[in-house]
């Protein structure tokens, strides 16, 4: 069972991932427009769709299979490379909120710098990164 959970858990990560990649750039094409023409319009529905069926859904799967390989497997808390993951997960949930609150920002016509945009847009690639580094090769 352990094993069908954690790969759920990783179908959705996956998901997830790819949401949170993809929404800041619907964004910024969002941003290059003004409320009411085409492309703002149809960068507003598209992240809209993608927060309802991919990045919302996903992100609540991750935790519950995520909380149940924990509470199936509990010793993982005794491993400091869990910790540190945990750690990443956290900011990256919180990420997704301040993803989504920029994104209604943005949908009601307030200016949101492109830069920032541009830079937010790489952080969860970069914790990804991290936090595939600690659960496959567990440095400590």
């Amino acid at each position: 069972m352990y094993l069908w959970i954690k790969a759920f858990h990783l179908i959705f990560v996956i998901a997830f991932m790819a949401g949170m990649l993809i929404h800041p750039r619907y964004k910024l094409h969002q941003l290059t427009s003004k409320p009411g023409e085409p492309l703002f319009e149809a960068m507003k529905s598209a992240s809209k769709k993608l927060r309802a069926i991919i990045l919302t859904p996903s992100i609540i799967l991750v935790w519950i299979l995520g909380i149940a390989m924990i509470a199936l497997n509990p010793s993982l808390f005794e491993q400091g490379w869990f910790h540190v993951k945990l750690l990443l997960v956290v900011i990256l949930t919180g990420l997704h909120g301040y993803f989504v609150s920029l994104g209604r920002k943005i949908d009601n016509g307030e200016t949101i710098s492109a830069r920032r945009l541009k830079l937010l847009n790489e952080f969860p690639f970069v914790l990804l990164i991290v936090i595939v580094i600690m659960v496959i090769v567990r440095p400590f």
